[in-house]
């Protein structure tokens, strides 16, 4: 291909036959990362659409196309990774550097790497009556983004995001001890969101800023405007992409749980995302049919993945394993069948309510079977990504209950601080060897609530469900998405030190 750029580009690939909808962006997003700003990748192409879908994407993305030229068939794009500065790169007099092997986008599905051994779980640290814990996440120190950011697009080495992670998760424990905290967690400060941080971990599964998905949506200008309902910008936060049939190449959070136990000897809690989210999360079509022909069978290797997981987990001593279910809400209360929706990130398609409550009882049945229930946890809420109540879903627990009640865990996370969730009457009708895990704090609400507000609502939930079986939490994660804190440093310690006080109480200490 004799065409010739007025500017070298840094890097280049050969995109071939493949549209934008059909894996080109991909292919764009695994290139482009690892650049910085103002340097320039060269895309070839055959694919005629893509003379409009690329400048599309440009735009929406904060990137610059540079320039474009065509011969015959052969179409070769110059694109600048965020705005372009004339003159900070050299011009072109020769061709552009030879780009590596083209990664292949294949529909036939490849073999998942193969499941870890089954371990026997290790006994845990005790868990006192009223415990104090958070829900997961953590606000991350503003280095330890840049950190994040920078590995994410491939320009910071491993070992030195671990060695940063590690500081930041040496602080936040320090915070929920100095709080009093009964049960610890490493505040997910690895993870760039509760679910999505999953695509830097999977065998053949990408994290792709979210912007990046609009040619996949069937109403692009409908996600525009739920995208802009987010508190950060979209560019920003990322989703996971299969492009091949998904393993589990590594550990999703083992390695959390091993570095959070050396630093603090007492129980400790991990969470994952659930099976339910995690496919409806992964499931995207026109992307994810390439490696599966339906979302039943993505769920088979989500199941897998997720067992492996848990076994370590439970072999490394964690207390409790907490499975992340966020997106039941939107099922039972979110827009009509079909529609995609942003909330937690569950963008494909859903089903009818019963039956997608069905289909995520069966894969949390699956994943568990064989696991003690005792350390077993199940979150759900309705929507955390911004401090706007009114964003958030609204409704009571009823529609849930009949998942709750056969849910094979023995503790339940659940909002109980705001309106939006009900009565908690309706718990009441759960099975008495379920321990309560309720959300006493708000962290959508930057202001501290009292210790004695705390302990006059939790006192009334043991009487009314039972104080033997009662925990004092959040209502989610303080944040849930690592751009996108609903809640400060400060804010986040002074609820969970209220918390301890009001169980303190309740003991009668």
């Amino acid at each position: 291909m004799d065409l010739e750029h007025p500017h070298r580009a840094h890097t280049a690939f050969d995109g071939g036959d493949l549209d934008c909808g059909n894996g080109l962006l991909l292919q764009i997003r695994k290139h482009i990362d690892p650049l910085e700003r103002g340097q320039l990748l060269e895309l070839r192409s055959t694919e005629i659409s893509v003379d409009e879908e690329l400048p599309a994407w440009c735009r929406l993305t904060g990137n610059e196309l540079v320039s474009f030229l065509k011969q015959g068939r052969q179409r070769s794009f110059l694109i600048s990774k965020g705005p372009f500065q004339a003159g900070s790169v050299p011009a072109s007099k020769g061709a552009a550097p030879a780009p590596g092997p083209r990664p292949s986008v294949s529909a036939e599905p490849q073999s998942p790497a193969a499941s870890a051994p089954v371990l026997g779980p290790r006994e845990a640290p005790p868990i006192p009556p009223f415990a104090v814990l958070g829900v997961g996440s953590w606000p991350r120190p503003r280095w330890l983004m840049e950190a994040l950011h920078q590995r994410l697009e491939g320009r910071l080495a491993e070992a030195e995001f671990e060695s940063a992670a590690d500081d930041a998760v040496r602080l936040c424990a320090a915070a929920q001890q100095r709080a009093g905290a009964d049960v610890l967690s490493d505040g997910e400060q690895r993870r760039d969101g509760y679910a999505s941080f999953v695509g830097a971990k999977l065998e053949n599964c990408q994290l792709i800023p979210i912007t990046d998905l609009l040619p996949y949506v069937e109403d692009p200008e409908e996600f525009a405007r739920e995208l802009r309902a987010l508190d950060v910008p979209a560019e920003k936060v990322r989703h996971p992409a299969v492009f091949g049939r998904i393993g589990r190449a590594q550990p999703l959070a083992v390695h959390e749980a091993h570095f959070l136990a050396s630093i603090h000897r007492g129980p400790i809690k991990v969470a994952l995302p659930g099976p339910y989210l995690l496919t409806r999360t992964l499931w995207l079509e026109c992307v994810s049919e390439r490696a599966y022909r339906t979302r039943d069978a993505l769920a088979a290797d989500v199941i897998q993945i997720l067992r492996a997981e848990l076994a370590e987990l439970l072999a490394a001593g964690v207390a409790v394993v907490q499975f992340d279910e966020p997106v039941l809400s939107e099922v039972v209360f979110g827009k009509p069948t079909r529609q995609r929706s942003f909330m937690c990130g569950a963008l494909g398609e859903r089903g009818e309510p019963a039956a997608e409550l069905d289909f995520a009882a069966e894969l949390l049945a699956a994943v568990t079977s064989g696991s003690p229930a005792e350390r077993l946890g199940l979150h759900v809420c309705r929507g955390n990504w911004t401090p706007d109540e009114s964003a958030a879903l609204s409704g009571p627990y009823d529609p849930l209950m009949g998942y709750l009640a056969r849910a094979p865990v023995g503790t339940l996370f659940l909002e109980a601080c705001t309106p939006r969730a009900g009565d908690l009457e309706v718990l009441r009708r759960l099975p008495a060897s379920k321990r309560l895990a309720l959300g006493f704090v708000n962290p959508k609400d930057p202001a501290v609530e009292t210790v004695h507000a705390i302990h006059a609502r939790a006192q009334a939930a043991a009487l009314q469900l039972g104080s033997e079986r009662l925990w004092l939490t959040a209502d989610c994660g303080f944040a849930t998405f690592a751009d996108n804190p609903v809640a400060s440093q400060a804010a986040a310690e002074g609820k969970l030190q209220a918390l301890a006080q009001a169980a303190a109480r309740l003991r009668g200490a």
